[in-house]
């Protein structure tokens, strides 16, 4: 007799908090892809439900939701998380009772875990490109400015070696912040920075307190035509934040721009507007968390079961038309194949993209060969 209950999953994104922008975002990903799923009659004959809570951008709040979502309501999946040290807590969570946990944000690497699929890029498909596109196009003369934990000291190491790898390359300050750091004390560091006067900027500051960076950066008046601030984190969401003004000029590296202009990405963005109206800012994380949740329900198609010894030979090397192309999940590494772009914000809010990846960039989560200029099949405009 088929089951007709309603498959739950767990969603754990921090709705308040320092992190709640993207947050929110990432959110509505996930929620945008469950209304689209069940739209077109769920999985199987069952509707897909959400089961939701707010960590508050607290690690241990994680942890501690995790465990609830897998003891009380019984889910067997997870759709959550975004700062690293989030992710941390909730790892031995799922990996005690053999759940699965999808993760759709950028990271620093350097993990393997047969208990999460990672969907956001690792620092061969962002960091790589950034660091070639910055020194050949600013100089490589470099300033790190971090928030306070995991990610940050982890992007930066790997940043500086591949600055370093340019005949050029110095790097001529590293600063890092409390999250809750106040604009004041971004302004101290921008005092530093005058002083030092590198190429370019390195941001691994994240939630709230990007905007206070690039306020301060701004009221400095610095010209990012001469020394812009690049950053892997600072998105659509971020920017909405600080103000179209202030962001301008200024880069990122990401796999997902909402300005790319395939058809896919544009109906995913008119079925969101419909949705939430104007209160989501579509950026990397928001895609990442829209096509996991349609990857997991195209696995349990075919598994008919969500257990993870049944499910994950379903979703390993499967493929899926996201909004920034088509990508694949890596068998080898549970990692995702993603297409490195480099954007310019503009006054209007949106990233110009600047230069892409022709095809998908295979997920090389260990650097085990990293140098600049690894881009395959790239173009610039």
């Amino acid at each position: 007799m088929a089951n007709n209950d309603p498959l739950r999953v767990g969603i754990l994104f921090s709705e308040t908090g320092t992190t709640s922008t993207i947050g929110q975002s990432q959110l509505q990903g996930s929620l945008l892809a469950i209304d689209e799923i069940n739209n077109a009659g769920g999985v199987l004959g069952r509707e897909l439900v959400a089961v939701r809570y707010d960590p508050a951008s607290n690690p241990a709040e994680y942890a501690r939701l995790a465990e609830q979502l897998i003891m009380h309501d019984r889910v067997n999946t997870i759709f959550g998380c975004y700062m690293s040290s989030s992710r941390k807590a909730v790892l031995p969570v799922v990996e005690k009772w053999n759940k699965l946990l999808f993760y759709p944000t950028l990271y620093e690497g350097f993990e393997f875990s047969a208990n999460i699929i990672y969907t956001g890029a690792a620092p061969n498909q962002n960091s790589v490109q950034l660091a070639d596109f910055m020194t050949s196009s600013f100089g490589a003369r470099v300033y790190l400015i971090g928030s306070d934990y995991i990610y940050p000291y982890e992007s930066n190491r790997i940043l500086r070696e591949l600055v370093l790898q340019h005949p050029e390359g110095d790097i001529l300050g590293e600063r890092y912040l409390p999250l809750a750091a106040t604009e004041q004390d971004y302004q101290i560091v921008m005092e530093d920075v005058r002083q030092k006067r590198p190429d370019f900027i390195f941001s691994t500051v994240v939630g709230d307190s990007t905007a206070k960076l690039y306020r301060a950066y701004a009221d400095a008046g610095f010209d990012t035509k001469e020394m812009p601030i690049c950053s892997l984190t600072t998105s659509e969401a971020e920017i909405g934040q600080m103000g179209f003004d202030i962001a301008a000029g200024h880069i990122t590296s990401a796999p997902y721009f909402q300005s790319i202009p395939s058809a896919a990405n544009q109906r995913c963005l008119a079925h969101l507007k419909r949705l939430f109206g104007d209160d989501c800012r579509p950026n990397l994380c928001w895609e990442a968390s829209y096509f996991q949740m349609h990857m997991f329900a195209n696995a349990f198609r075919r598994s008919g079961s969500d257990t993870i010894s049944e499910l994950l030979p379903h979703l390993l090397g499967s493929e899926f038309d996201a909004p920034q192309g088509r990508v694949r999940i890596d068998p080898g590494n549970h990692h995702t194949w993603v297409y490195p772009r480099i954007g310019r914000a503009n006054a209007q809010g949106a990233f110009t993209i600047l230069r892409e990846a022709k095809r998908a960039v295979s997920p090389d989560p260990y650097l085990v060969t990293h140098s600049l200029g690894d881009w395959t099949a790239k173009i610039e405009v």
